[in-house]
């Protein structure tokens, strides 16, 4: 295992709920990464995050990861998610919060 790959596997299996995204929590530098964090900050979500953007390696190292081409990438309990889209979509129809339950993570109530 590369060490890009170790890097990637420690954070999917050693945090509940981590995100691979453009930028941070606090300033995300891409809309779809922007969309993630507001939905897993609405949903009150404890998250971890890397920022793609400082590493190259990183970057192409997460698309291999996962064989999937474009980021954000949510991962909870070690399961890959999705992307914005799916996230969105999942978030949307109430199967993100169940989804994010399931796996025993806290979420907000919804208003």
């Amino acid at each position: 295992m590369t060490d890009i790959n170790a890097f990637i596997d420690d954070k999917v299996k050693n945090n509940d709920v981590f995100l691979f995204m453009k930028g941070t929590p606090d300033f995300p530098q891409c809309g779809f990464s922007g969309q993630v964090v507001q939905i897993l900050n609405y949903l009150g979500v404890d998250y971890d995050s890397a920022n793609v953007l400082e590493s190259a390696e990183l970057r192409d190292g997460i698309k291999a990861y996962t064989n999937w081409p474009t980021i954000p990438q949510l991962y909870v309990k070690g399961e890959f998610v999705g992307g914005a889209d799916i996230v969105r979509e999942m978030f949307q129809a109430g199967e993100l919060q169940t989804h994010l339950e399931s796996a025993g993570i806290a979420v907000k109530q919804s208003a």
